[in-house]
């Protein structure tokens, strides 16, 4: 019924558009574990009023079947700044809908009256013990996109099976109830609560938990920029701040506020690079700022940038930043915590394509470290099992700029991740060391841990598929590379088919998906390579690093090594002139 949609494939109707139409309506829009992302637009292999509507159905009788409390917890529903003119979609009247679905069941909602980041929704479920969570939200996709991620009830993103389970009752429930397209009468209705102000309380009140150096922030002469890259972050960034006693950074003014047409980046990703944060600099410089911090727009990731002595800007990858993290972490949890016992019940987590570096500290500070399937849906479920044990989980990350610093939030949390490294800045700043200074200082004692990663473009699934093929074929049928130009392959784990060439039953431990493809190549000089799909988009990505023992400093020659290993990888595995990548 929404007159916008309903025109554009009527106008397609009336051109008799064949191929138009089968783009719009050849594939249903697959529900995963991410949950949906797809671009707005007509018919039911894009997000719009019916594909909301269809969707929220099915969870809501998944729902039904799984908690028996349903009607008496309820729901809570965030959405993000993003809107579709042509198609008069956007999260907030998605967030609408879905809200009015519930509702019309019976179930209470706890829909945010105003946009609001992403990892509040699953602090919300924990901090209010609901069923589930939805947040509306394509992330730092491009701007024609959006997204509908689902929390369960125990604050972490869904996992298998609950992603067929929905899938299979959202196919069940096409057809809209009574009054699904209605969304007015949610506002009169007693089912709907607005959890906006009491959470903003709540969660800054929980973060401040990791705020253990007060009086170094009130008095630090350390400026910082923060970019909210024309998402959600600016205001609870500066809230964020404020809660650490930490001046309020310096906000970039033309990115400051939520607009959903991203008008001064090309992509809305700090994970991009320099080209997103090219007015961050220019204000840093203006202001005098050391740091800068950037969000994407629904502020679960953070990107980090530090002026260097020479005057270049050094934007750090996802992986020194979790270095710098996860040894912070550590060392405040070292120093507030005298009983030496202790340290046995405490965890770090990291995905299988981040860096080995919470292994290499955790090695030698006697903690465990944990290594998950790729994804904070992974870390986040496995977070809750190890605290429902009464273990400690002081920190989690992905090399996609992801980190989870804060218990309260399982999931990735870039508020949180930016105020909480403000203060570890303010913190060295006092010891006159840099981030970067900092970050050498924990290579210098762990090991070097030099990573790189990058990816091809492919928008062919058949040439990903015979890839793929061809790296389990190598050499004959069911054989794997043993070397890749000059470098002899150790080992290869294989995450799609659950090979293992280290375990002794050749099993792998990890669970593996024969839905995406993932290998992991293990090469005789140290390094580490993986080859896997993109969940989200027409990717082939690659993520390498190379180990060092403590005291192996010299570091040009194991840059120059990881850059060999990558060309040769990209040559040999990934054949782009022959795969046309």
């Amino acid at each position: 019924q929404n007159p916008k949609t309903s025109a554009i494939v009527k106008q397609l109707l009336a051109e008799g558009n064949a191929r138009e139409l089968q783009k719009y309506f050849g594939s249903r829009m697959e529900f995963g574990t991410a949950g949906l992302r797809a671009a707005m637009g007509a018919g039911i292999s894009h997000m719009n009023d019916l594909t909301i509507i269809q969707t929220t159905q099915g969870f809501c009788r998944y729902l039904e079947k799984n908690f028996s409390d349903l009607k008496k917890r309820g729901v809570v529903i965030g959405f993000d700044a993003r809107a579709h003119l042509s198609s008069g979609g956007s999260s907030k009247r998605f967030a609408r809908l879905a809200a009015n679905t519930f509702i019309s069941q019976g179930v209470p909602v706890y829909l945010f009256s105003d946009v609001t980041p992403t990892p509040f929704v699953p602090y919300t479920v924990t901090h209010l013990k609901l069923c589930a969570g939805i947040m509306v939200t394509a992330s730092h996709n491009p701007k024609q996109d959006n997204g509908y991620k689902v929390y369960w009830e125990n604050g972490a993103q869904i996992i298998s099976p609950h992603d067929k389970g929905i899938s299979q009752a959202i196919e069940e429930n096409q057809e809209p109830w009574a009054q699904a397209w209605d969304d007015k009468v949610i506002d009169s209705s007693l089912l709907l609560h607005d959890p906006y102000a009491t959470v903003n309380k709540e969660y800054f009140k929980d973060i401040q938990k990791q705020c253990f150096y007060r009086n170094i922030n009130k008095a630090t002469n350390l400026k910082f920029v923060h970019t909210s890259v024309h998402g959600v972050g600016h205001k609870f960034v500066q809230l964020a701040f404020k809660a650490f006693d930490l001046s309020p950074p310096f906000a970039v003014p033309e990115q400051k506020d939520p607009d959903p047409e991203f008008p001064t980046v090309k992509y809305p990703n700090p994970e991009e690079g320099k080209g997103v944060l090219t007015l961050s600099f220019a204000l840093a410089e203006k202001d005098g700022a050391k740091i800068i911090l950037a969000n994407d727009p629904d502020a679960d990731r953070l990107a980090v940038a530090e002026k260097q002595e020479s005057g270049e800007w050094k934007l750090f990858s996802g992986n020194e930043l979790g270095a710098l993290l996860g040894w912070w972490i550590f060392t405040c949890w070292k120093n507030n915590n005298r009983d030496t016992r202790a340290i046995k019940d405490v965890y770090m987590l990291s995905s299988t394509v981040s860096s080995k570096i919470l292994r290499a500290i955790a090695l030698k500070e006697g903690f465990h470290f944990e290594e998950t399937l790729t994804g904070f849906k992974w870390m986040g479920n496995r977070a809750k099992q190890l605290m429902d044990q009464g273990k400690a989980v002081l920190f989690a990350f992905e090399e996609a700029i992801g980190y989870m610093c804060c218990p309260a939030v399982l999931d990735k949390d870039g508020v949180s991740a930016a105020v909480i490294t403000a203060e570890m800045a303010s913190f060295l700043a006092t010891r006159n060391l840099s981030l970067s200074q900092q970050l050498k200082a924990v290579y210098d004692e762990y090991g070097f841990h030099i990573t790189k990663a990058s990816y091809f473009i492919c928008h062919d699934p058949k040439v990903i598929q015979q890839l793929f093929d061809n790296l389990r074929n190598f050499d004959g049928k069911n054989t794997y590379p043993k070397t890749c130009g000059r470098f002899k392959v150790s080992g290869v784990r294989d995450l799609t088919t659950g090979y293992d060439s280290s375990q002794p039953d050749q099993k792998a431990i990890l669970p593996t998906s024969k839905s995406s493809q993932m290998i992991t190549f293990t090469f005789a000089n140290g390094g580490v390579a993986t080859m896997r799909t993109s969940g989200t988009e027409p990717k082939i990505k690659y993520y390498s690093e190379l180990c060092a023992p403590p005291g192996n400093s010299d570091i040009e020659q194991l840059k120059k090594e990881l850059d060999e290993l990558v060309n040769a990888l990209e040559k040999h595995f990934f054949q782009p002139e022959k795969n046309n990548l």
